[in-house]
This record gives C-alpha cells, sequence and structure tokens, in this order.
C-alpha cells in the first residue's frame, strides 16, 4: 500500500505540470498565428510592383500561311497594385494567356507588329481595375510569315568536341542531316548552312547522343526545330602499309628506279577504320623535278595521297637510292 501513493501523486503532478504546459503553448501558438494573420493582411494591403510573365500567342493564322518567327511568346510585364491582386496574379490563374488577331495586326508584305498600345489594351482586360502597368519587355510583338516558300538546307555543328586521351572524334551524325527552312525568299537565298546551338563535350571516350536545338534566326522557321546529334570516338593507333614508289614528271624516254621499291607509309588512324584501309589507298612518289634541281645522292619520296581519317603520315625511310635509266 505504500508503494502505491507516491505513484498515484507522480501521475497526478505529472498530469497536472504537462497539461499545464500544452495550454499555455496552444494559447501562444494561438497568438502566433493571430499576429502571423495581421502582419500578412497588413504587408498584402501594402502596393508593390511585380513582374509578371505573360504568354502571349497569335490567334487566327490561315491554314496557308506559315509563321516563320515565334507565334507563342512570353511578355514581361511590371504591374503596380495591392499585394492581394499580385498574390493572385502570380499564384493564381487569373491572368491567362493574351491572344493577338492575326488579322487585325497583320501589316502586309510578309510582317505583322501589335504595338505597346494595343498589348496594353489586352492585358488590361484580364487585370483589376485597380492594377496599373508600369513597364513591359518587349514593348511590341512582332511577327514574320510567308505562304510555304521553303528549302532543305544541312544542319552543321557549331561547339567544340575534345576527344580523351588516345582518342579522335571520328565521326558525328546528324539525324536529320538536313532540315526544311521557312523564310522570305531574300533570307532563303542567303541562308547555305544551319548550325546548332553551341555544344561543348571535355574527354570523349565513348559513342554520346544528344538532342540539340538549331540556332534561332530572326524571321526563320526550321522544321524539326531540333536535332539528334551522335559523336563517335575511336582509339588511336599507329599502323603502317607497304605502297611501291611511283615515279612523276619524268621526260619522255626515262625510267626512274628507287631502291627499295616499295616502301612503308606509316600513320596514325582509328583502331576501326585502319580495317577498312588498303595499300592502294596511298600513293608515294619521287619527283622526277626534284632530282633535277637538286641533284642528290639520294631521292627524297613525298606522300601524295592517302584516305580519309589518317593522320601524321610519313614514308619510311624518306629518301632512297635510285636510278635514272634510259629507255
Amino acid at each position: 500500500m505504500r508503494s502505491e501513493k507516491p505513484s498515484t501523486l507522480y501521475r497526478l503532478v505529472r498530469t497536472l505540470f504537462f497539461g499545464l504546459i500544452n495550454k499555455e503553448f496552444l494559447i501562444f501558438l494561438f497568438f502566433l498565428c493571430l499576429s502571423g494573420a495581421f502582419w500578412l493582411l497588413m504587408t498584402l494591403n501594402e502596393t508593390y510592383e511585380r513582374e509578371i510573365m505573360i504568354p502571349v500567342h497569335l490567334d487566327g493564322v490561315p491554314n496557308k500561311v506559315v509563321v516563320t518567327s515565334n507565334p507563342d511568346d512570353t511578355l514581361r510585364v511590371t504591374i503596380r497594385d495591392r499585394g492581394y491582386f499580385l498574390w493572385a496574379y502570380l499564384y493564381g490563374d487569373h491572368i491567362k494567356t493574351v491572344n493577338i488577331p492575326y488579322n487585325i495586326y497583320n501589316k502586309g508584305n510578309g510582317k505583322g507588329i501589335a504595338q505597346s498600345g494595343d498589348l496594353q489594351k489586352l492585358i488590361y482586360q484580364m487585370l483589376f481595375n485597380s492594377s496599373r502597368i508600369v513597364g513591359m519587355k518587349p514593348d511590341h510583338f512582332s511577327f514574320t510569315y510567308n505562304y510555304g516558300e521553303r528549302k532543305m538546307i544541312s544542319v552543321a555543328l557549331d561547339g567544340k568536341v575534345i576527344p580523351g586521351k588516345s582518342y579522335y572524334l571520328a565521326k558525328v551524325k546528324f539525324e536529320p542531316e538536313q532540315v526544311y527552312v521557312y523564310a522570305s525568299r531574300e533570307k532563303l537565298d542567303s541562308i547555305r548552312q544551319i548550325f546548332t546551338e553551341k555544344i561543348l563535350i571535355h574527354n570523349l571516350s565513348d559513342t554520346v547522343v544528344e538532342t540539340v536545338n538549331l540556332k534561332k534566326i530572326p524571321g526563320v522557321k526550321f522544321v524539326p526545330s531540333k536535332v539528334k546529334v551522335s559523336f563517335y570516338p575511336d582509339i588511336l593507333t599507329e599502323e603502317s602499309v607497304e605502297v611501291p614508289v611511283t615515279a612523276i614528271n619524268m621526260p619522255p624516254g626515262k625510267v626512274l628506279r628507287t631502291f627499295p621499291p616499295r616502301v612503308k607509309v606509316v600513320f596514325t588512324t582509328g583502331a576501326s577504320s585502319f580495317r577498312a584501309m588498303r595499300a592502294e589507298n596511298f600513293k608515294v612518289v619521287a619527283d622526277y623535278f626534284d632530282l633535277a634541281g637538286e641533284p642528290s645522292d639520294k631521292c627524297k619520296l613525298r606522300l601524295e595521297a592517302a584516305p580519309q581519317g589518317v593522320r601524321n603520315a610519313r614514308p619510311q625511310p624518306e629518301q632512297v637510292d635510285y636510278l635514272i635509266e634510259e629507255q
């Protein structure tokens, strides 16, 4: 019986203590929330300026017309109003897309423009009466178009690809290799290649495939607007082939003989490329004009032709003994 009294007293004290703390904490929390609500109401009642992003869409474009500029853009509009309304603009769905009627703002000759005043009238239709526009970027919306004039133009890489140690860039592949370009006749005639946006790859040692946007040109539309670019590295290896020496520029009745008649061509290439190479793809020559101009005991050899993908190619030896015979 004696052991139960301290236990009961302990429970009673603990209940009163924690109950008092919980009650005080709830009261503190209530007043904290209440003061926070008052602060928020006072803050939102102040006047502020905020930049709002408003989408713009060119509406009612006829089927036969191809818009060559970006028909969907975004305006950065600075609005002054109370915090309540700015909150609604920023986090609600009060502001929707501004639709620019094609027929109203088409100026002809492949161009159209909606000036700042016209855009503000359209935007004010979506704003609360107390809101004021104090700035807008850009201050107009312009578009260009044609009636389907186009041509196919090749895609080229803009950027830098640095292979890893003992590698080289064997191949770059575009999918597609050509794109349709829509623009005015003058621009179509002046465009020779379409470049990708800048690409920078370091230490390339394995195949890399990236989808890249094409670099924008004002008043020009690409179809498609992006391409898939594949980069294929290969391991560098030093190889050699034996090639006959060919005499060139020999006068009639004379024959040039070299000793040896065949020499090695040493070069660096990719391991996969070497399998497709043949000795007949190389050409080592001995030029009679060199011998006639600078007589010597040795004949200098020159590599005149080599297949694509070969680097640092040179004949070994670079000089050989020779004999000129009369036929």
